[in-house]
């Protein structure tokens, strides 16, 4: 009999035919609780809604109000094969190196003069080519200043289609990574690429360095230089058609059938040098291996 007590009150709780409740609550109770959360949340909604709108109208389309800017921009290199950042071929097979040759060419076709003439400008080179907004005037889209292939020279491509890795000679093209503002170098010098043997660890209180091993190398174009011309970088919306100067680093005489590693790093009067903590900060590195034999 208890049960069957229970069982009513329940049935009871959920509908009570003489008031007409249903959970406890009346039909007019249940349409005020379902009135009020459906105005606080069209409340709450349309107070996010306002957030965002007075969010939106502080950001601008081709520039980041805000800018954790970096004060060594990174580098990278070409051709990359992987992610660990090693170049291995051998001499004698084609197909280990002709795959690198061939990433060198699809990277430089953005490159080529016909296209640097049709997208970009003939600009001023040693100097900024600043181009600033006049007040709420934006001076959009920028001008970008033309970098054509052949200022590489030796490492176009152009007079040598293999890009010297067919004479155990390799171009390796390095570019720094684009900081939107960046003007890197003061009194009229611009930055610079240097390449050396890096230092690595081979024991637990040895380190040693492959300086003896690099040989001579020669910079494209000459001191290796990213000239002003194509500082400051305005962003990808501003500057639609910008391209990334670039500096290559031919091999003359690596020893081969060895690992040599190999570090390159940014040279400038205003940018701060690398840290340990920041490997990749201002440099990058690498290793080449030339195999002659099998």
């Amino acid at each position: 009999m208890a049960k069957d007590g229970e069982r009513g009150e329940w049935k009871e709780y959920i509908w009570n035919p003489r008031t007409r409740e249903f959970l406890g609550r009346t039909a007019s109770s249940w349409g005020l609780v379902l009135l009020f959360y459906l105005v606080f949340y069209i409340f709450l909604a349309g107070l996010f809604a306002l957030t965002m709108y007075v969010l939106l109208q502080t950001l601008d389309d081709h520039k980041p109000t805000w800018q954790d800017r970096l004060t060594t921009p990174g580098m990278v290199i070409r051709p990359k094969s992987d992610e660990t950042f090693e170049i291995i071929y051998n001499i004698q097979k084609t197909e280990s190196w002709d795959l690198y040759a061939q990433a060198l060419d699809k990277f430089l076709e953005p490159y080529n003069s016909t296209v640097q003439a049709q997208k970009n400008n003939e600009c001023t080179p040693d100097q900024y080519f600043l181009q600033e907004d006049s007040g709420d005037v934006k001076n959009n889209p920028k001008r970008s200043c033309q970098f054509s292939r052949h200022l590489l020279q030796d490492c176009s491509g152009l007079t040598d289609r293999y890009y010297g890795y067919q004479d155990g000679q390799p171009c390796i093209i390095i570019k720094m990574n684009r900081v939107i503002g960046l003007l890197p170098g003061k009194d009229g010098q611009a930055p610079f690429i240097t390449c050396g043997a890096k230092r690595y660890k081979v024991g637990k209180n040895e380190w040693r360095e492959d300086t003896d091993k690099i040989g001579e190398l020669k910079y494209f174009p000459s001191n290796g230089t990213f000239n002003l011309m194509y500082y400051p970088y305005y962003g990808k919306k501003a500057q639609v058609n910008y391209s990334q100067p670039l500096v290559a680093v031919k091999f003359l005489n690596i020893t081969v059938n060895e690992d040599v590693n190999i570090e390159c790093k940014i040279n400038s009067n205003n940018i701060p040098g690398g840290s340990e903590r920041d490997k990749f900060a201002g440099r990058v590195s690498f290793k080449l291996r030339i195999n002659t034999v099998d």
